[in-house]
C-alpha cells in the first residue's frame, strides 16, 4: 500500500509542476489552485509513504 501512496505523491507532484508552468506566475486562478492542490496532495502522501519506506528510496 505504501508504494501506491508513493505513486500518488509522484503523480500529484507532476500535476502540480505542470500547473505551475501554466499558471503564468500565479496570475491565472485555476492553474494556481491546481499547483496548491497538487503539491499539498504530494506532500501528504509522501508523509504517509515515509512511515515505512526510507527517505533515500522515496
Amino acid at each position: 500500500m505504501n508504494w501506491l501512496y508513493l505513486l500518488v505523491a509522484i503523480l500529484a507532484e507532476v500535476i502540480g509542476t505542470l500547473a505551475l508552468r501554466a499558471s503564468q506566475g500565479f496570475t491565472l486562478a485555476l492553474p494556481s489552485g491546481l499547483v496548491l492542490l497538487g503539491y499539498g496532495v504530494a506532500f501528504y502522501f509522501l508523509s504517509l509513504t515515509l512511515a515505512t519506506i526510507p527517505m533515500g528510496i522515496a
